[in-house]
């Protein structure tokens, strides 16, 4: 199948679809007790369910736990298994997501990029760029988190699905598609509808740069520690006041710096604070915990149960409680035992014109918790730099290229996978 004759069609679709999905306001809250956590995640949600109805789409709902599902029938006469596709609706909190304004550079030179609000992308600082020159690039205004992580995987699989409906001749199994809510806060598959998905494997597009396939990530805890002092009038607290702020502090200094996502790279772990809030009466901390060996995570949660305990007994008076809890798994041991994906998603990438480039996430998908729920579900690249921040940025090249992966792999699929899986 040559594509190339249709790389300006697939390029302006996907792109449009991008900078119309950003600019909605989709930021999950982690604070949120409900699901989703943020109502405003069903207004993209919504969106795509009427895009995909007018695509001609016949199986599209959202549920009441704001997943949007869409089934492509199979092409006449094809027997292939069902593929499922997922990107996810949320961004994450850590900036803001709303009134997105994205930036355009088209034909980029390699030099700084001024966003605005007095911020800068320099490629002397963020190297990657220096491989997009002649590209366009599309960043933030210097306002906000740009959102590529993830509505690029989310306009991506949108785009492959119009281009799909508007050939025929690209003969597929069933497509299966779900766009989930709070990914980028642990919940993305909380609430699934796994009785609806036929598939057996699936692939999520929520990677970063372009040409990454990715079936290997972190095992990730969530640790909450909760600090009560002892509350005295500060004007007489001597020998007394045990202020549950400043535990706070003792404790996160006693967390090994070496070991920080800051310090770290490649398969190092890591230990992470992403909030801290209270008084001197109560404080609570929240960490994360990651590594790709859980000895190495059950080690780490280990550890900061041991210091609660240490703490507890410097302070009498105060009390000191750590729970940890599992978030997902790393899928390696999982999708190993089908060898076969990694191969069809190699040559998909492959066909596009580039090499793929197998290496771990530093971090999760919700294909990581699919794949525990027995879905093996590994990870294509949507083409991102630097989530979550306001530096975020991606060449239009990578949104094309991974629409073109998703067709060359629905056509491998077919002519492929039925004698294999």
């Amino acid at each position: 199948m040559n594509l190339a004759q249709y790389h300006d069609l697939i390029t302006a679709d996907v792109r449009e679809r991008f900078l119309r999905y950003v600019r909605v306001h989709t930021t999950s809250d982690r604070h949120g007790t409900s699901t989703p956590s943020t109502e405003r995640q069903f207004d993209l949600a919504r969106l795509l369910a009427r895009e995909l109805e007018e695509m001609g789409i016949p199986q599209v709902s959202v549920t009441e736990y704001c997943y949007v599902t869409a089934r492509l029938p199979a092409s006449p006469g094809v027997t292939a298994p069902p593929l499922l596709l997922l990107a996810h609706l949320d961004t994450a909190p850590d900036l803001s997501g709303e009134g997105v304004s994205p930036r355009l550079w088209e034909s980029y030179d390699g030099s700084p990029l001024d966003l605005g609000h007095g911020y800068r992308l320099d490629p002397a600082e963020y190297p990657d760029l220096l491989d997009y020159v002649g590209d366009t690039v599309i960043t933030t205004d210097g306002s906000t988190l740009l959102g590529a992580d993830d509505k690029a995987g989310v306009a991506e699989i949108m785009s492959a699905l119009r281009f799909l409906q508007d050939h025929p001749e690209i003969e597929h199994g069933v497509i299966e598609v779900i766009f989930t809510p709070d990914e980028e806060i642990g919940r993305g598959v909380d609430k699934i509808p796994l009785d609806w998905i036929t598939a057996r494997f699936g692939f999520t597009l929520d990677g970063g740069r372009q040409g990454s396939i990715e079936a290997e990530c972190f095992s990730a805890w969530q640790v909450t520690v909760e600090i009560e002092g002892y509350v005295i009038h500060p004007g007489s607290a001597k020998n007394r006041m045990v202020n549950a702020v400043a535990l706070a502090g003792r404790y996160l200094a006693a967390i090994p710096q070496a070991e920080s996502p800051e310090a770290t790279e490649g398969r190092d772990g890591f230990y992470c604070p992403v909030e801290v809030r209270g008084d001197y009466g109560r404080a609570e901390i929240e960490l994360i915990v990651r590594d790709f060996d859980q000895a190495q995570v059950e080690r780490r949660v280990a550890y900061l149960k041991e210091l609660g305990k240490t703490l507890e007994m410097a302070y009498p008076r105060s009390r000191v409680t750590v729970q940890a809890t599992q978030q997902y798994l790393n899928m390696y041991d999982t999708i190993s035992r089908y060898p076969f994906i990694m191969d069809v998603l190699g040559r998909a990438v492959r066909a596009t014109g580039i090499e793929p480039v197998l290496e771990p996430i530093r971090g999760g998908t919700d294909g990581a918790r699919l794949t525990e729920m027995g879905i093996p579900t590994p990870n294509i690249f949507a083409g991102g730099f630097n989530f979550h921040g306001r530096y975020e940025w991606i060449p239009l090249s990578a949104l094309r290229r991974a629409t073109e992966t998703i067709l060359h792999l629905v056509r491998l699929w077919k002519e492929e996978v039925p004698e294999k899986s």
